[in-house]
């Protein structure tokens, strides 16, 4: 018997105790796909005898079960995704072509054993994020067909959700690869511009594009995009990843202030958000509220901006010669470009640089932001009767992240006090954190998990489970001369080091001024039972690497040991040899090392 939802871990199992073959699989997803109702989830089916002989050519070729990563996996992609003995529409049938080969991303999948199903629906051209702009008509939600499935990768949502698919590729823009995510209780994968290449795909904003993945773990989704990533050549945005990492403890949450809060009147939505807020704080995070206005400005300027010439750029000799092949509101959207100069042009990207720089201040504070990845959602015919503004409200917390370079993981995060539809809240994290993104999804994930797709009682399988990666940064906690400001603390930015916080130690520290030192340095140690006022310290984030070759400059009599912070926690830091300290000066009265060297300041002449 196979899951409803058919992910990587429940299908391995199955092929590796021989319960089942890739063809039962197939078998099944043929059943499955004919006796959907909503008959609007592809464009185009991989035919039942196509799909037949796929999976035996598969298990002739491949004979032992798991032997590629992705063995008899079954898998959709958006219909602007080309994909051999398929043709690509873009959902507009005049635009049609046959392409040549495979799209670099549908190749690699293809080569690692998954089973291509069919193209899915999409809004036309890539535009919109609801999911209603197709001549094929309107993928439904799969909680309630009133509703709309999210787009523009409407039927790639829809299809892992209704579990045709283990998983399926869409194409984010302004966050397509996400909406659809929360609106059908998956996992949405949108990696940082350029890491999966864009080659074979119809562009909406070329510079910006990226390939996504719908799956219901985390950990599928990763798989999947392992996969399907690295250098093409073929395609100019493609990018060589220069991998970031995040704190492993310490971590801090950015948060909407209450200033920035627009639900449109969805308070279920709102709830589920703070309960998410609430669960990322129960994960260790540090909480901060931001101000997401800058972020909101650069949002706008992919519609509102220059940046809509860029759909224009892509459809424009189609549009000359078929304007009346067009859905209507895409129609009017791409030709809102018309006119735009370059003059405007250069003014957009100058407005977008100088809105990245006032969001670096944010993410000085931040480590991470989290998000309501739609606000809110409406029915079909509340969409279509006011398609532009409606629509924008879903991308209100989504436009900006590929306009500044940004990872996102999409999670569900549960659903409404009826039990009726789902939600979900976005992780973003600046270029190639994809990696370290990946197990703080997870874990949020989890703990707000309510089944996979349509499936509310699936448990989410242990094998999906993403650890941290062994190479996250490593806390370690400042003492004296390398906090911020002091003589040496440039040892540690220059080593790549971040500051996380400053706080205190627990009370029984006390800290002496090492005699002869230079530049004056201090001696800290731990005294069970003393009752002190507590150290003031910082926490930075050093990588593996760094944190080694640091540790192994430090001079005796100090060392690195685990220090007891005042929230309960123990981070390595800076301690000091017992011995050292005869003959030193107590200044654990001062509550920390800058407070001392301040007091030992000569202070100026007064005024005459």
């Amino acid at each position: 018997m196979l899951p409803i939802i058919l992910d990587l871990a429940s299908l391995r199992a199955l092929y590796a105790d021989g319960t089942a073959t890739p063809l039962d699989v197939i078998e099944a997803v043929i059943e499955r796909r004919a006796a959907w109702p909503d008959k609007a989830v592809f464009i185009t089916e991989a035919s039942d005898a196509d799909l037949r002989a796929a999976a035996r050519a598969l298990m002739a070729q491949h004979p032992q079960p798991n032997s590629l990563p992705l063995w008899g996996i079954p898998f959709a992609a958006k219909d602007n995704i080309d994909a051999a003995g398929f043709a690509t529409t873009a959902a507009c049938p005049a635009f049609a072509y046959q392409p040549a080969g495979d799209a670099t991303v549908v190749a690699r999948l293809r080569a690692a054993g998954a089973i291509l199903i069919g193209k899915t629906n999409l809004d036309q051209f890539a535009t919109g994020l609801n999911g209603t702009r197709s001549p094929h008509g309107a993928p439904r939600s799969v909680f309630d067909a009133t509703y709309v499935s999210g787009g523009s990768s409407s039927g790639s949502g829809v299809a892992v959700a209704a579990g045709f698919a283990s998983f399926s590729l869409g194409t984010d823009t302004a966050g397509s690869g996400r909406i659809p995510a929360a609106f059908q209780n998956l996992v949405g994968i949108k990696p940082t511009p350029g890491l999966l290449p864009n080659s074979g795909v119809v562009p909406a904003c070329r510079s910006i594009d990226c390939v996504t993945i719908f799956a219901g773990t985390v950990g599928d989704g990763v798989t999947v995009r392992r996969i399907a990533e690295g250098f093409d050549a073929a395609d100019p945005f493609s990018r060589r990843p220069q991998w970031a990492e995040l704190p492993v403890a310490g971590l801090r949450i950015g948060v909407l202030n209450e200033t920035e809060r627009e639900f449109f009147g969805n308070n279920e939505v709102e709830t589920l958000y703070d309960t998410a807020i609430e669960n990322a704080r129960a994960l260790g995070a540090t909480i901060v509220a931001f101000d997401y206005a800058p972020f909101r400005e650069a949002a706008a300027l992919l519609y509102d901006g220059p940046w809509v010439a860029e759909r224009l750029a892509a459809v424009e000799g189609f549009l000359a010669s078929n304007a009346k092949d067009f859905d209507p509101v895409v129609r009017g959207i791409i030709e809102g470009a018309t006119g735009k100069t370059a003059v405007q042009a250069f003014n957009g990207k100058y407005k977008l640089e100088a809105l990245r720089r006032q969001t670096e201040a944010t993410w000085q504070e931040v480590d991470v932001l989290l998000l309501p990845t739609s606000p809110t959602t409406y029915t079909v015919a509340e969409m279509l009767a006011d398609p532009v503004r409606k629509n924008s409200h879903f991308g209100r917390y989504t436009n900006f992240v590929n306009l500044l370079d940004c990872a996102a993981i999409a999670v569900p995060a549960g659903f409404d006090s009826d039990d009726h539809l789902p939600a979900g809240v976005t992780l973003i994290a600046p270029a190639f954190t994809d990696e370290a993104l990946a197990p703080l999804a997870d874990a949020l994930h989890r703990l707000g998990a309510r089944g996979m797709g349509r499936d509310k009682g699936a448990v989410l399988p242990e094998a999906s489970q993403i650890s941290p990666a062994p190479g996250a940064l490593i806390p370690l906690v400042a003492v004296g001369a390398h906090l911020s400001g002091m003589p040496l603390n440039g040892e540690i930015t220059g080593a790549g080091g971040r500051l996380i916080k400053s706080c205190r130690t627990a009370s029984d520290y006390r800290l002496y001024a090492l005699p002869g030192t230079v530049p004056p340095k201090p001696g800290m140690i731990r005294e069970p039972g003393f009752a002190g006022p507590g150290l003031a310290v910082e926490v930075w984030a050093l990588s593996p690497q760094a944190f080694g070759q640091f540790v192994a400059r430090i001079p005796a009599p100090l060392g690195v040991g685990k220090i007891s912070l005042d929230d309960g926690s123990s981070v390595s830091g800076f301690l000091c040899e017992p011995h050292a300290l005869t003959g030193a000066e107590e200044v654990t009265q001062h509550g920390g090392w800058r407070a001392f060297i301040a007091s030992r300041q000569p202070v100026g002449p007064g005024p005459k």
